[in-house]
């Protein structure tokens, strides 16, 4: 496979762009080989550069359930790029948009658009702290919220990539109101509840991603989903779904369409803005009234709310409520490819265990389960970026960490399904025998 073009685009990128990327996982850093600098993408497939061709896993990282360029969201767009780019003043679309949202995520009463994920958890974290009046928050190691400062903390995704749980210019007193319990475990979160009360602070909210997304794909428990809820009743705390990845992603419902757990907020990104720059946070009404200009809370953005990311999100949920076959259909694409790949690894005897939330999978290389991020960093990372370089020499386009998920989009075949099988068996085949 030819790849000049690439290996200089990243090395002339690493002149002006610090890394040669703009977010720290597309440098390959967990896996081996050069960065594939992409010219085009059209339906499930990528071209870079040099003119490869890569069956696409990653989807932009979650947002392109409907693949790239597809027909109907571009018209959406055009026609609302001859309106004009961007006003800084409200518009009907934005009113649609957040209609489309209420009407599916049960106790969600309004919501406030923004441009990214981590301006959506950053807000939601505050409105929540707002509300209850107590400074601390509760996360989960392995569960990435964005990059703010209070959030980086035992971060996975990225910052796991790297091997830095937390980041270098984090305050300490902002740090110290950031608590970390183990993903699937109700008694470490009941043990942070008590640290906080015994130093007075009082936990504020708690943040997690139900379907997490960023240490792979480690789906939350039931039960213990069940008791999260208890627990922050208990204590009251307020409870905030990040859904950026998971929302009418993994279902029209997101988690609510696995879990009948309801939470007081939650976020959302990625699909809503079908590959544009768009997210919200959204809750009760007697938590985001709260918000500025109605309440003490402030939050605000230039671009929040751009016309053209609106009208791409607006097009996409409206084509998902209207098609809700599209998720059984991706859910089965899904599962052929994880069964797949783990036929792949039990004959060349690699151990692999799998998830499927929908469109969304993930495996890890290890023989046991994965519930939490202690157990994914155990999986065989080596051996993962091994199978990631041969996949992609195959034209297979996988995340480019084991700390990710990996999407599946209404464009692909079974034939491509299939094909991404097969260059499995002989990765895997090839890995085995030491080639």
């Amino acid at each position: 496979m030819n790849l000049t073009n690439s290996i200089n685009n990243f090395n002339e990128a690493k002149q002006v762009i610090v890394g040669g990327v703009n977010s720290p996982v597309r440098a390959f850093g967990a896996v081996s080989g050069t960065p594939r600098f992409i010219k085009r993408g059209e339906g499930a497939y990528i071209y870079d550069e040099d003119d490869n061709k890569y069956i696409d896993f990653v989807q932009s990282w979650g947002p392109l359930i409907f693949g790239h360029c597809h027909k109907d969201i571009e018209s959406h767009i055009l026609r609302a790029l001859k309106n004009g780019t961007s006003f800084g003043a409200p518009t009907e679309l934005e009113t649609a948009l957040a209609k489309e949202i209420i009407a599916v995520y049960e106790n969600i009463d309004k919501v406030r658009l923004v441009n990214s994920g981590t301006e959506a958890t950053m807000s939601a974290i505050r409105l929540a702290r707002g509300f209850s009046g107590k400074d601390d928050i509760i996360k989960f190691e392995g569960c990435y919220h964005g990059h703010s400062d209070s959030l980086l903390v035992s971060a996975g995704s990225g910052c796991a990539t790297f091997g830095s749980p937390s980041s270098l210019g984090v305050p300490h007193d902002l740090s110290r109101h950031t608590l970390v319990a183990r993903y699937n475990d109700i008694d470490s979160v009941r043990s942070c509840f008590e640290e906080s009360a015994n130093k007075g602070s009082g936990v504020g909210c708690v943040i997690i991603e139900p379907i997490a997304g960023n240490m792979g794909l480690v789906p939350a428990d039931k039960e213990f989903l069940y008791s999260l809820r208890k627990l922050c009743n208990e204590f009251g705390a307020v409870l905030i779904f990040d859904e950026v990845m998971s929302g009418f992603r993994a279902s029209l419902k997101g988690a609510l369409g696995f879990y009948d757990v309801l939470p007081d907020m939650v976020t959302f990104g990625k699909v809503i803005g079908a590959g544009l720059p768009l997210a919200a946070f959204g809750g009760r009404d007697e938590i985001m009234n709260l918000l500025s200009p109605l309440g003490g809370v402030y939050q605000a953005g230039t671009l929040s709310g751009n016309p053209l990311a609106v009208s791409a999100g607006l097009c996409a949920l409206l084509t998902l409520k209207q098609n809700p076959k599209i998720y059984s259909h991706l859910e089965f694409l899904a599962k052929r490819l994880l069964e797949g790949f783990k036929a792949a690894s039990q004959q060349a005897n690699i151990p692999i265990q799998t998830n499927v939330c929908g469109s969304m999978f993930g495996f890890f290389f290890c023989s046991h389960e994965v519930r939490n991020f202690e157990d994914a960093k155990r999986a065989d990372n080596l051996l993962f970026a091994k199978f990631h370089e041969k996949m992609l020499a195959k034209g297979v386009y996988l995340a480019c960490s084991q700390f990710e998920t990996g999407f599946i989009c209404t464009p692909m075949t079974e034939k491509d399904i299939d094909s991404a099988i097969n260059a499995a068996n002989e990765s895997l085949c090839e890995i085995a025998q030491g080639i």
